[in-house]
């Protein structure tokens, strides 16, 4: 059995270092999807950017009318 201790003689929760590196560096499966993540808050930001648009425009309409 490996030895799972430390220099302090704390002990090592991976286990197996090997193993644990596998564990973490392993794609989710269908690819990575990092990639389509940046979108949603893209989105959301335009959305608002419009909302507020339209909020200072109805607001400037009734302050002329």
């Amino acid at each position: 059995m490996a030895d799972n201790q430390g220099p302090q003689g704390t002990h090592d929760p991976a286990g197996n270092t090997q193993m644990f590196r596998a564990f973490v560096d392993e794609t989710p499966p269908g690819g990575r999807q990092a990639a389509a993540a940046p979108s949603g808050p893209r989105v959301g930001v335009i959305v608002g950017v419009v909302a507020a648009l339209a909020v200072v425009a109805a607001v400037v309409w009734l302050a002329l009318v």
